[in-house]
């Protein structure tokens, strides 16, 4: 298990031919990458700036991989995360999980993402036409992590 806060970019087929180098018993590799979009809560977006908790934040995102692990019966994970000042398109966020057979991989993936998206100490500010603003949590990442069973009321949704 790899986490890995950075303000450098990374490659994807980099990280996932590391993160499978000399698995054999691998049959799933399933990967997920966030990146920067031009538009949020319509408004054009010129810049997102993400800000971590050093420690921290490394510490949710182990806790959150080992949550995946008690799941499901995964090899492996990778979760890369930037901060500092990204622009559209840029990647923001890599989760890789390996195992036996893709449906646990998928699975693990999905989970991770959606834990990290309300529980991992990220801070977005987005730079628009009108001046910048912060981003708050969502409802909708709210429910996405109710379908694993976990409620997390970041965005007041106590549904």
């Amino acid at each position: 298990m790899s986490v890995r806060v950075q303000t450098e970019d990374f490659d994807l087929s980099h990280e996932v031919a590391a993160l499978r180098a000399g698995q054999a018993q691998v049959g799933a590799v399933v990967s997920f990458v966030g990146t920067v979009r031009d538009m949020n809560d319509g408004s054009n977006v010129s810049e997102m700036e993400l800000e971590h908790y050093p420690g921290m934040t490394e510490k949710a995102l182990e806790d959150i991989v080992a949550q995946a692990r008690k799941r499901w019966n995964i090899m492996d994970a990778l979760v890369i995360h930037r901060v500092g000042p990204l622009e559209p398109l840029e990647q923001i966020v890599l989760v890789a999980v390996t195992s036996a057979h893709r449906g646990e991989a998928f699975a693990a993936c999905e989970f991770v993402m959606d834990y990290l998206k309300t529980e991992a100490p990220f801070w977005k500010k987005e730079q628009t036409p009108d001046g910048a603003r912060w981003v708050d949590a969502r409802v909708t990442d709210d429910r996405a992590l109710e379908k694993w069973g976990i409620r997390s009321g970041n965005a007041g949704n106590t549904a």
